[in-house]
C-alpha cells in the first residue's frame, strides 16, 4: 500500500476529490513472497470495502485495485460479497501470466453486477489487448477499457513517447474521475 505507483495513484485522485482507502494482503503485510490463497485475498478485500464504507457512508463507493488487488476486488464482487459497491477499476487487470495468452482469469467477470473501468497499458505482457478487448466487448455496458499508449503493467512508458510517469498517472486519474462522475450521474438518474 505504500508503493510508490499506489501513492502517486491515491495523491493524483485526491486532487480530483476522490478519497482513497489502500491496504494490504496479509502476504504484503509478511514482507511479500508468494501470495495467500484466494479465499484469504477476498476475505481481505471485502473487509477493507467493509471498511471504506463504515468510514464514509454518504460517499459513493468504488472498489478496485492494481493487478491481483484488482483481480480480487472482482473475484469478491462476482461472489456478491460487495453490495455497497457501485463500480470496479482495474489498474492493470492481470488477465493472463506473462508469455501465457489466455482468458481464463475473465471468467468470473461476467458475474460482476457492477460496471468495471479496465485501465491497460498497450506494452502490458499480463494482457494482451488481443484478448482484453474481446472480454470487455462481452460485458458490453459492463465494461470501459481505457488504454494508455506505451504503458506496461507498472503504467511506466518509454522515454522514447515524450511522456512522464506523472503525465500518465494524470491520465489515469482523469480517466477514474469522468468514468466515476458518469455513474454517479447513472445513479441519480434511476
Amino acid at each position: 500500500m505504500h508503493h510508490p505507483f499506489m501513492t502517486a495513484v491515491a495523491e493524483e485522485l485526491s486532487e480530483r476529490s476522490i478519497a482513497t482507502l489502500r491496504y494490504q494482503f496479509p502476504y504484503m503485510e509478511q514482507g511479500g513472497g508468494r501470495p495467500d490463497p484466494p479465499a484469504v485475498l477476498v476475505k481481505t478485500v471485502e473487509a477493507a470495502v467493509k471498511a471504506g464504507a463504515e468510514a464514509a457512508p454518504d460517499l459513493p463507493l468504488i472498489a478496485g485495485g492494481k493487478s491481483l488487488g484488482g483481480r480480487m476486488t472482482s473475484t469478491a464482487a462476482s461472489q456478491s460479497l460487495l453490495p455497497m459497491v457501485q463500480g470496479v477499476v482495474f489498474f492493470g487487470f492481470p488477465l493472463h501470466p506473462a508469455g501465457q495468452p489466455s482468458v481464463e482469469r475473465a471468467r468470473h467477470l461476467q458475474r460482476v453486477g457492477v460496471p468495471m473501468l479496465f485501465l491497460q497499458g498497450t506494452r502490458d505482457k499480463l494482457a494482451e489487448l488481443e484478448l482484453l478487448r474481446p472480454v470487455c466487448d462481452i460485458l458490453r455496458d459492463h465494461a470501459q477499457l481505457h488504454v494508455i499508449e506505451g504503458a506496461d503493467h507498472s503504467f511506466v512508458v518509454p522515454k522514447r513517447l515524450g511522456r512522464s510517469d506523472r503525465d500518465v498517472l494524470r491520465e489515469l486519474s482523469a480517466s477514474v474521475a469522468a468514468w466515476a462522475d458518469r455513474l454517479g450521474q447513472a445513479s441519480r438518474s434511476v
